[in-house]
């Protein structure tokens, strides 16, 4: 594979199919940009249903972070580290069903830095969210997402530009062609790093206010 090929972004890589199974499948030869070359795995989206059913699927909830993490990267799937259960928690206390949410990110690669013996969150760049936009855009066409909930400032500004600012913006309905109604809020990976208890709380119940708006969007009573 030629150098140009390596760095064109991820089209040449996303199958025709839009079945989910062949997707996370593909997704792990995607040489996109130079991300897979310090990942474990590709970590694809899910719904929360066994990997035999999922080959088609219907979400009514698409929720889109930034990157995976350290655990998501060594297990390959979203959202199973700390920040997942955190999601996890409040998706089912604002009585939203967690088995009708497809997860997913952004960048399906982990970008990380060494400190000691740890891997470091490392925020993904501009061209690297670029490059990876046509996965998340099939897996969009794929599931037929009623509304899509951006989580935290890269996921947000993959959908609604660069201008967006989701402190200023949060739990209100975006409209953007081509794409059902776009919601953003904060990333649970936000609230965890929160320095006082006072502030986790404040951000928690912000997180909870926008999962709220979603559900009357969902019209789930």
């Amino acid at each position: 594979m030629s150098a140009r090929s390596a760095h064109a972004g991820a089209t040449a890589f996303v199958p025709a199919s839009r079945n989910l199974n062949v997707m996370r499948d593909a997704v792990q030869e995607c040489r996109g940009c130079d991300l897979y070359k310090n990942a474990t795995h590709a970590v694809f989206g899910e719904l929360e249903t066994p990997k035999a059913s999922t080959a088609h699927v219907r979400a009514r909830l698409m929720m889109v972070g930034e990157q995976p993490g350290d655990r998501e990267d060594i297990e390959g799937r979203p959202f199973v580290g700390p920040a997942g259960s955190l999601l996890d928690r409040c998706v089912e206390e604002t009585g939203i069903d967690r088995q009708t949410v497809y997860v997913t990110n952004a960048v399906k690669h982990f970008k990380w830095e060494p400190r000691g013996k740890l891997r470091i969150h490392k925020k993904p760049s501009v061209t690297e969210i670029r490059a990876c936009r046509p996965w998340l855009n099939a897996e969009i066409e794929a599931v037929h997402p009623e509304i899509i909930l951006c989580l935290g400032a890269s996921a947000a500004q993959t959908l609604l530009g660069s201008t967006f600012r989701v402190t200023q913006q949060h739990g209100v309905s975006q409209a953007v062609e081509g794409l059902p109604p776009v919601v953003a809020t904060l990333h649970p990976s936000a609230i965890l790093r929160a320095v006082t208890d006072e502030d986790r709380e404040h951000q928690t119940e912000l997180f909870l206010s926008d999962l709220r708006a979603v559900k009357k969007l969902l019209r789930i009573t």
